[in-house]
C-alpha cells in the first residue's frame, strides 16, 4: 500500500496525523526539507505546479522527469530512501494556457498529467477550476469535474501502461476540487475574514465528481482519490495573513466522514501559527500546502549572511570582493519584471520593499539567475573563509546564535541556512506528528 495512502488511512482512524507539501523547486528548500525528514525518519512530499514544471519545461526549465531525477539527485546525496520521497503535481489542469481555447487548452493539459505520471508522481491534483478563453463565466461546478474526470482517465491509461514496465510504481492518489485558491497566495489585498467553504458545496463537488468518474468508468480511481481541496479560511497576500479559526470550519470538517480514504487539503497555509497548523490537522486539513513561506525564510537568512558579511569586510578592512547579493538580487528582478511586475503596485519605494519583503515572495522567481546564483556562491565563500563572530550572529541570527553557542549547529553558512528554513518545517512537522518527539 502507499504510505501516504496508509497515513490518510490513521488519520480517519482516529490518530490526528499528517502530512505537508513542499511547494518548491529550490534546492536550499528541498535539501533542508530532506534532511529533516531524515532526521524524523519520515515521509516527505514534494510538489510541482504546473507553471513551474511541465512538458514545455516551465519557469524552472524543468519537464516532470527533470524535477524527478533533480529530486532524487539530492535524496541521493543526503542519503534520503526514495520509498519515503512521494512526489506530487499541483494545479494540474489549464492553469498555463487560460488564454487558449477550451480544447486546446485541455489537450495540453491531457499532455500535461501524462508526463506528471509517466515520470512517477504518485500525488495528482486534478485542478480544471480556471477558467480558459472560450468558457462561459462562471464556470460551472460540473464542467470543472468532468474535465477533472478526463485528465484522470488519462492518468490512469498512462499509469497502466507504465505499470506494466515499471512494476514497483504506486498507482496515482487524486486530489479533486473546485474552491481552489490562487497558486502562491492572493494577488490583491484580502479582507480580514475568508469565507469557509460551506459543507453543501463541499458534499456537492464530490458528488459531481464521483458521478463524473463513474461515468468514465473510473471507480477504481474514485477509491484513490485522497483528497478535496477547500477553504478554510486561510490566505495571505502581500502584507497580511489571514489566520485559521477553527470554529468557522466545523461544519466544514465533518462532511468527509463517509469517506474512508478522502481528507481535505488545505492551499496558502503558509505564515499560520503552530497552532493553527495543530488545530487544522485535527480538523482534518491533513494535507498542508508550504511554498513561499519556504523561499521567504531562504531570503531572510540570505540576507542576514549579507549583512554579517558586509560587517565583517567593513572591520577587517580587506580587499575581498562582495557579494552585494541584495543589489544583485534587486537588479536582477528589475531587469526581468514579469514575474513581479504584475503583482506590485503603488510608487517606486513600496514596489521596492515588496520586491524584497512581500509574503507573495515573488523573488523567488529570481534565485535560479545566473547573477544570484554568482552573488549567493560568492557569500557563502566569504563567509566559509573567515569565521562568523557570535556577535553578529546574535545581531541577525538570534535563533541560530542560541544554537550555536548550545553546540546543536556548526557555524557555517550552509548549516545555518538549512537551520532557519527547518524552523518553518518543523511547525509543519510537529502538527502533523511527524516530529521526532512522535516516534
Amino acid at each position: 500500500m502507499s504510505p501516504l495512502l496508509e497515513l490518510i488511512q490513521r488519520h480517519k482512524a482516529g490518530t490526528p496525523c499528517g502530512i505537508y507539501a513542499v511547494c518548491s523547486a529550490n534546492s536550499f528548500v528541498l535539501e533542508a526539507a530532506i534532511l529533516q525528514a531524515k532526521r524524523h525518519n519520515s515521509l516527505l512530499l514534494v510538489e510541482a505546479t504546473s507553471n513551474q514544471v511541465n512538458q514545455f519545461g516551465g519557469y524552472t526549465g524543468m519537464m516532470p522527469e527533470d524535477f524527478r531525477h533533480f529530486i532524487q539527485g539530492i535524496a541521493t546525496r543526503l542519503d534520503f530512501p526514495f520509498q519515503q520521497l512521494i512526489l506530487g503535481g499541483d494545479h494540474l489542469g489549464p492553469n498555463c494556457w487560460q488564454s487558449d481555447s477550451a480544447e486546446i487548452a485541455m489537450q495540453k493539459s491531457e499532455q500535461l498529467i501524462a508526463a506528471y505520471v509517466a515520470a512517477g508522481f504518485e500525488k495528482i491534483h486534478l485542478d480544471c477550476s480556471m477558467a480558459c478563453a472560450d468558457d462561459t463565466l462562471p464556470l460551472a461546478d460540473s464542467l470543472i469535474a468532468e474535465r477533472a474526470a478526463q485528465l484522470c482517465k488519462v492518468a490512469e491509461t498512462t499509469y497502466a501502461n507504465r505499470a506494466a514496465n515499471k512494476a514497483d510504481q504506486r498507482p496515482p492518489l487524486y486530489v479533486i476540487g473546485t474552491e481552489v485558491p490562487v497558486p502562491g497566495g492572493a494577488q490583491e489585498d484580502l479582507e480580514t475574514k475568508l469565507e469557509v467553504t460551506s459543507s453543501a458545496s463541499a458534499a456537492e463537488t464530490l458528488t459531481l465528481h464521483r458521478d463524473a468518474f463513474a461515468e468514465l468508468q473510473l471507480q477504481s480511481a474514485w477509491q484513490r482519490t485522497i483528497a478535496l481541496v477547500v477553504q478554510p479560511g486561510v490566505e495571505f497576500d502581500h502584507q497580511s495573513i489571514i489566520s485559521y479559526q477553527s470554529a468557522d470550519a466545523q461544519a466544514l470538517s465533518t462532511v468527509l466522514n463517509s469517506y474512508p480514504n478522502m481528507v481535505f487539503e488545505a492551499h496558502s497555509t503558509d505564515y499560520q501559527s503552530p497552532a493553527a497548523y495543530k488545530a487544522l490537522v485535527s480538523d482534518h486539513f491533513a494535507i498542508l500546502k508550504v511554498g513561499p513561506a519556504l523561499t521567504f525564510a531562504l531570503r531572510e537568512v540570505l540576507f542576514a549572511l549579507s549583512d554579517i558579511e558586509q560587517a565583517i569586510l567593513e572591520s577587517i578592512g580587506q580587499a575581498m570582493e562582495t557579494a552585494n547579493l541584495k543589489n544583485v538580487l534587486e537588479q536582477s528582478m528589475l531587469d526581468n519584471p514579469e514575474y513581479w511586475q504584475p503583482y506590485y503596485q503603488g510608487s517606486r519605494a513600496a514596489q521596492k520593499f515588496s520586491r524584497q519583503y512581500s509574503l507573495s515572495d515573488r523573488c523567488r522567481y529570481y534565485w535560479p539567475q545566473q547573477e544570484v546564483q554568482q552573488a549567493v556562491e560568492t557569500l557563502l565563500n566569504n563567509l566559509n573563509h573567515c569565521q562568523m563572530p557570535i556577535a553578529l550572529l546574535s545581531q541577525y541570527l538570534p535563533v541560530q546564535y542560541q544554537a550555536i553557542v548550545q553546540g546543536d549547529l556548526a557555524n557555517a553558512p550552509q548549516a545555518i541556512i538549512y537551520h532557519h528554513i527547518q524552523q518553518v518545517t518543523a511547525h509543519y512537522a510537529s502538527a502533523c506528528l511527524m516530529g521526532i518527539d512522535h516516534e
